[in-house]
């Protein structure tokens, strides 16, 4: 359901109304009176607002008749949680909502997770001591799998159709950004990179790496890291049978990606692979976690608090990654 005050509840409902074919055997996890209420914010004028169909478990998405929103109570209802306003009760619902579907997912009761918008700070507010959903989704994987977070290493992506981009390093400052960039972190992007390509377009990816500096270094002169280990890991890479190339300069691989020269770009930090992504069009990104047991994707914008309760928040990028998440199902099938 994503964080209750933000518009979460909103694109989701807009969804279901919209793409009655993407979300055919879909539910919501989350709280009723939550996504009641954002049903009614939504309602068109002189429409009735779409009704809610209650269910008991997730195979009940299955029975529930056309043109109705389904959804499973899955967290204790909130109270006092105010549109628009972070609150540690909101980020309980929507860090309790992430967790109760990524266990039903590692459990294989549903066959893969999208994830509306949460907030951060909320979550962060709640006692959540994860940045975001990647991280929280690896945690739980790890518990589910029992092993070390270490080893579930997970990365993210995020892709429209004209670009895709896989990070080194989420969401952490850029100081800490900058000191994950090692050869054991950009060798193992380019692994989980290459491995999960490979599934969705059924041959070998091609990889371009980032550099971190400017001009990718220069040879050296405005920085090492291109030298010592950026260009180092790529070689591994290659070595392993990875079509990767690199490091090249970051202010120009994008453009090349976006022209067909690469079928993603390995960058080395949040906003560096990101901003190109976003600038292109948030309405067409997805978010996708790469390296998890379980599909997993999401809309590549935040909770919107401004928007919160207006019913003018765009789904065109929740709608796309329930597309792509059924497309990735779908790979996994096959």
């Amino acid at each position: 359901m994503g964080d209750p005050a933000g518009i979460g509840p909103e694109i989701i409902v807009k969804a279901f109304r919209d793409a009655p074919a993407l979300t055919a055997g879909a539910f919501v996890a989350g709280d009723v009176d939550c996504m009641r209420r954002a049903a009614a914010a939504i309602a068109r004028p002189g429409q009735p607002a779409l009704p809610l169909a209650v269910m008991e478990r997730p195979g009940d998405a299955w029975q529930v008749p056309p043109h109705c929103l389904p959804v499973l109570q899955v967290v204790s209802p909130p109270s006092g949680v105010r549109l628009g306003q972070v609150s540690a009760e909101a980020g309980r619902v929507a860090g309790e909502a992430v967790q109760w579907a990524s266990r039903a997912a590692l459990r294989g009761e549903v066959a893969a997770l999208v994830t509306a918008p949460l907030h951060k700070e909320a979550l962060a507010a709640a006692g959540f001591t994860y940045p975001g959903h990647t991280e929280l989704l690896q945690a739980e994987a790890a518990r589910h799998a029992g092993v070390q977070l270490a080893d579930m290493p997970v990365r993210m992506m995020l892709a429209n159709t004209q670009l895709r981009t896989v990070l080194v390093s989420i969401h952490v400052s850029l100081r800490q950004a900058i000191e994950a960039v090692t050869l054991d972190s950009v060798l193992q992007t380019l692994r989980i990179a290459h491995a999960s390509l490979h599934a969705v377009l059924g041959r070998a990816p091609r990889l371009g790496v980032a550099g971190l500096n400017p001009h990718a270094g220069e040879g050296g002169l405005f920085g090492s890291e291109e030298l010592q280990i950026i260009g180092p890991a790529v070689a591994a890479a290659r070595r392993e049978g990875i079509d990767a190339s690199g490091p090249h300069a970051p202010d120009t691989v994008f453009m090349r990606a976006r022209k067909g020269e690469f079928d993603a770009v390995i960058a080395m930090y949040h906003d560096q692979g990101l901003i190109p992504v976003k600038y292109l069009g948030v309405e067409e990104g997805v978010n996708v976690t790469l390296g998890l047991p379980l599909v997993r994707t999401s809309p590549d914008h935040g909770t919107a608090f401004d928007l919160a309760g207006s019913g003018n928040a765009d789904a065109a990028s929740l709608i796309e990654a329930l597309r792509m998440a059924r497309a990735l199902v779908r790979d996994a099938a096959a």
